[in-house]
């Protein structure tokens, strides 16, 4: 699989249209420095929120004179603090990602893109991080337009290869003590363990999950058929089968069973899921399933 460029992952007319978007949140955070997003903790931002009576102690320069003028009574100015927000983009990198035309791990790297430069804009805290077969890969927090070129830079040069250990990569992430806030994970979540525990990690630490499952076509419905020798792409096990309109049903049933798996784990600590074609269009994605999925708001 060839890198992408990064005017592949982020053309300029998708970028424009991206400005008029933002990262949904179920709830208001706090952050470390003044951004777009309003918290709700109170100081003395230039975004004024409401008046409150004086109390004795309180700085008589936050009194509204004028106020004073026409009531006889003394409020003082309550603000806003405008701060940022941390957001937490993970691209799984194991081996399976390669698949498909394009390749999972390409359709990710766009998503990535797309969702990054949004909170940039946005002037959200980002973190970037690759979980792949050799542990977790990641990029120093970005702030601000300025870390767009960084950011690109980082997602073009992702490689797939090794096997998935995305459930243990969760639980390692959570441990990190990056700061809570919204987190993204685009995976096509292959992991014999699972991702139940990985994701239970990441709720006890307070992030607002979102998970972007991204499959192809053919393992949504597959076209094969025949007597076939299939091969892990990742641990290289075979495995002669054939493969016939029986064989067929039984793997729809078993993908059934598993997305739901996946829907359960994903409710058990509130994480929006979202199943994605890797064959369907970034700016599609974008603004049709992830803004009715309110993973993207305007």
């Amino acid at each position: 699989m060839l890198a992408r460029s990064t005017a592949e992952l982020l053309p300029p007319e998708l970028a424009r249209r991206l400005q008029g978007l933002e990262l949904g949140s179920r709830f208001r955070r706090a952050g470390k420095l003044r951004g777009d997003r309003r918290s709700t903790k109170r100081g003395s931002s230039v975004e004024f929120a409401d008046y409150r009576t004086y109390a004795p102690g309180d700085d008589l320069r936050r009194v509204d004179w004028n106020l004073y003028a026409r009531t006889d009574k003394l409020f003082l100015k309550v603000y806003e603090e405008e701060e940022d927000r941390a957001v937490h983009l993970l691209i799984d990198t194991s081996a399976s990602m390669a698949f498909g035309s394009p390749s999972k791990l390409e359709t990710a790297q766009c998503l990535a893109a797309g969702l990054g430069y949004v909170a940039l804009h946005e002037l959200d805290r980002l973190h970037v991080a690759e979980l792949g077969g050799g542990g977790i890969g990641s990029l120093r927090p970005l702030r601000g337009t300025g870390g767009v070129t960084t950011m690109l830079g980082f997602l073009s040069g992702l490689q797939a290869g090794g096997q998935s250990a995305l459930n243990r990569s969760l639980s390692e992430y959570a441990g990190r003590g990056t700061g809570a806030g919204l987190l993204i994970l685009i995976s096509d979540l292959l992991d014999p363990d699972g991702i139940r525990h990985g994701l239970r990690a990441l709720g006890a630490r307070g992030h607002e999950i979102s998970v972007l499952h991204v499959l192809t076509r053919e393992e949504l419905s597959p076209t094969l058929i025949g007597d076939l020798e299939l091969v892990d792409s990742e641990s290289c096990d075979r495995q002669p089968m054939t493969l016939d309109a029986n064989a067929l049903a039984a793997y729809e049933r078993r993908l059934e069973e598993w997305l739901g798996e996946l829907k359960r784990d994903c409710g058990a600590v509130n994480a929006t899921y979202c199943l994605i074609e890797a064959e369907t269009p970034t700016e599609q994605t974008l603004f049709g399933q992830l803004r009715q999925a309110q993973v993207l708001v305007s």
